[in-house]
């Protein structure tokens, strides 16, 4: 199945200092819906965030992780999307029998709180919190953006259960425009023409129908799109780290318990890893091993 439709675009003002992103998820969305039976109000939650993670990582200059995590006491308690500076994603949602499908962000996850977590291979970890408000995941990332001190940005999120799409505007530091309230004025008048952008175009038009639609008069630029899919970092090896941080003599005890196999599941893909008598024997000899070569 090709990925094509998976893809994340950007977009540039040539006479204001502004960017923008579009982000396109329906193979990769797909791919992870069908490792779960989530209830269509969770699927649209979770390819809201897909697209919103998209759209983040594209702000960053970093090599890792961006992990965008929602946590509430409400019928759906936890959404969970991880993307990678190559655009790979993966996500996962958990949610009780209470979701109703005319329920809004607040009724789904009321007093909730959204996390952004920056996890960069070189580098200190970031983490940023903020209180899960408004109507929409979207109103909640522009509310996020508002109280930091981070440029001026704008998202617009948009999922049905096939396909996912995020545009996104941001402000970029004086360079074409210099003066504060000419730059003021530009961002406005660019916010309230994507504004205008219905839910039904988002999901229906191509990138180039969307900006023309949208900003037939300005000057912009679109850039090469790049893939999105979905991958899954799961691995027989982290499995097997997991029961190594128990130490030998409880990783047995567990296998006892389990009546000799030990079963690991992912919780984002429910892939399955299975760890006997043997194979704890080899990781922990391993383990062993390795720890003598580096003393």
């Amino acid at each position: 199945m090709s990925a094509a439709l998976d893809t994340t675009q950007r977009f540039l003002f040539d006479d204001q200092d502004v960017r923008g992103e579009i982000a396109t998820l329906e193979h990769s969305y797909q791919d992870i819906l069908s490792r779960h039976p989530y209830p269509e109000p969770v699927k649209v939650l979770l390819g809201e965030m897909l697209a919103a993670a998209v759209l983040l990582s594209t702000t960053l200059k970093f090599d890792g992780l961006l992990i965008l995590q929602a946590r509430s006491s409400g019928p759906v308690s936890t959404l969970m999307v991880e993307c990678s500076s190559d655009q790979e994603v993966r996500g996962i949602a958990r949610y009780d029998d209470n979701v109703q499908s005319s329920q809004a962000l607040h009724e789904l996850m009321p007093g909730g709180v959204l996390a952004i977590t920056i996890d960069p291979e070189n580098g200190q970890r970031y983490q940023g919190i903020v209180s899960l408000e408004g109507t929409t995941l979207a109103e909640a990332l522009n509310g996020y953006f508002a109280t930091s001190e981070q440029l001026p940005t704008r998202f617009r999120l948009q999922a049905d259960g096939r396909k996912a799409r995020g545009f996104l505007l941001q402000a970029l530091p004086a360079d074409r425009v210099t003066d504060p309230e000419a730059r003021a004025i530009a961002w406005e008048h660019l916010t309230v023409l994507a504004a205008s952008l219905t839910p039904e175009e988002q999901l229906a038009l191509d990138n180039e129908t969307i900006l023309h639609r949208l900003f037939h008069q300005e000057a912009v630029r679109l850039f090469t799109p790049r893939p999105v899919r979905f991958h899954c970092s799961c691995s027989a090896e982290r499995s097997g780290n997991a029961l190594i941080s128990l130490g030998r003599e409880d990783a047995m005890a567990l296998l006892a318990e389990r009546e000799g196999e030990i079963e690991i599941d992912c919780q984002f893909c429910n892939q399955r890893y299975l760890f006997d008598a043997a194979a704890l024997e080899t990781l922990f000899d391993r383990a062993a091993e390795q720890a003598q070569r580096l003393h």
